[in-house]
């Protein structure tokens, strides 16, 4: 296969997941996309969350077929390596692969090397592996040694451009979920070339370490262990009052920057003060076992003020929508309840859920719209009627969700206004909470 070319089969079934991915998402966020070079060779060196959305979320938006090396043993099944490579992913083997399979890696740097000559794209994770939370994994060196040794095996100096990429994710598995791909300053190699020449070792492990500080400026890296959930549910509880502090507007890359600066300083909280740490860990939890007793969200606290007029509003908005809501669960809550069963009860690792649910999505959904169609079509007159029709489901499930979400938001205002008439004592313990542990925030951390 001439990875380097550009297929026109990888182009069909690109856009294909792109729309799929466009439905599954409320929001997608692309930052610094204007960084990437067109006329460079580049790799991608994203950080890895999430199993197969991390590389979706880069190839779906920018305009190259990435070339991605993944580790030998996937390809071991003759058919998924008939698949996996039309979907442009190579091999590279390691020492545990066996030493008679390492010399398969020439064929693979060579095709790496002509991807990079004809100024196409190679990705490639520098952790080698998923961590399943908003914490980055130690670097390996696989990125270094691969652009290394392409330079070294060109005729000629390619010039590589290592794209630094951030990956983040409102939810690393819930449907309608947002996700905002940062695209940092490219990393020059030719700036570690003579390094190399003199220490490859070094050079390998400034280049590692480069990656790594680059990449960290792109997400939201937790590196605390032992609150790593607090720091979590402080930023989830607290992350937008922090953004209005610094006068900054709500957009998806200032929340994300701002979150980010957030969870820095309570790292360093942590090392500095860590029985303040713990203080807020304590309040934070104590706020959220309050909430969850009431079935409550933290939001809905925010303008409780506004809460009677929303209500309102709302089952206005409920009402009128009734019927596509009615018209969008009746021809998608069969495969969509399906899908969510399946993946809940086979995939053990959360972290592969999106990944499941995006692929089982992609052939369920299609063959049930199909059978859907052929039941009602002698109910819809007209070609043009009937692919309408078709055309239509995917749109009407959206709609249908998001139906849905807003039914429990409703509900959950009208908790809330229930428990301000009847129990005021409550209310006012829970609002008080919440002032409680703000204060401490807006004390300890530095807008």
């Amino acid at each position: 296969m001439k990875y380097e070319k550009w297929s026109p089969g990888y182009w069909v079934l690109k856009n294909i997941v792109r729309f799929a991915d466009l439905i599954i998402h409320k929001r997608i966020t692309i930052n610094g996309k204007e960084k990437i070079p067109r006329d460079k060779p580049i790799l991608f060196a994203p950080n890895h969350q999430n199993a197969l959305s991390d590389p979706m979320a880069v190839l779906l938006y920018t305009p190259y077929q990435p070339v991605w090396l993944a580790r030998a043993d996937i390809f071991k099944n003759k058919i998924a390596a008939a698949i996996l490579r039309f979907m442009k992913i190579m091999p590279v083997y390691r020492i545990r692969d066996g030493k008679d399979q390492m010399a398969n890696n020439d064929t693979t740097f060579n095709n790496s090397i002509k991807v990079l000559k004809s100024n196409g794209a190679l990705a490639l994770f520098p952790e080698a592996a998923h961590s399943g939370k908003r914490q980055m994994l130690a670097h390996k060196k696989a990125v270094p040694r691969i652009v290394f040794m392409a330079e070294e095996k060109s005729d000629e100096n390619i010039d590589i451009h290592i794209i630094p990429t951030g990956i983040y994710y409102s939810s690393y598995w819930k449907f309608n979920r947002s996700v905002l791909v940062n695209f940092g300053d490219p990393v020059l190699v030719n700036n570690y070339l003579e390094e190399y020449q003199n220490n490859s070792n070094a050079a390998t492990m400034a280049l590692r370490e480069k990656l790594y500080e680059e990449i960290d400026k792109l997400t939201i890296n937790i590196r605390s262990k032992d609150h790593y959930h607090d720091i979590e549910l402080i930023r989830e509880y607290y992350g937008k009052e922090f953004l209005k502090r610094q006068g900054i507007k709500n957009t998806p890359v200032n929340l994300f920057y701002s979150d980010q600066k957030l969870s820095r300083q309570l790292d360093i909280l942590e090392n500095e003060a860590p029985e303040k740490i713990k203080d807020l860990a304590h309040s934070a939890r104590k706020y959220q076992k309050t909430l969850r007793k009431r079935h409550l969200r933290n939001w809905l606290l925010d303008k409780p003020e506004n809460n009677a007029l929303k209500i309102v509003v709302n089952k206005l908005v409920l009402i009128i929508g009734l019927p596509f809501f009615l018209f969008g669960f009746t021809f998608n809550a069969i495969p969509f309840f399906a899908i969510d069963k399946i993946v809940r009860a086979k995939i053990k690792d959360v972290a592969f859920w999106s990944t499941f649910s995006l692929l089982l999505g992609i052939i369920l959904f299609p063959i049930i719209y199909l059978l859907e169609i052929w039941a009602v079509s002698g109910l819809i007159p007209g070609t043009w009627l009937k692919l309408l029709f078709l055309v239509s489901l995917p749109f009407a499930g959206k709609i249908a969700f998001n139906w849905f979400i807003l039914l429990r938001k409703t509900w959950g205002r009208g908790n809330l206004l229930n428990l301000w008439i009847f129990n005021k004592k409550e209310y006012h313990k829970i609002m008080e909470l919440k002032k409680e542990l703000y204060a401490k925030l807006d004390t300890l951390i530095k807008a």
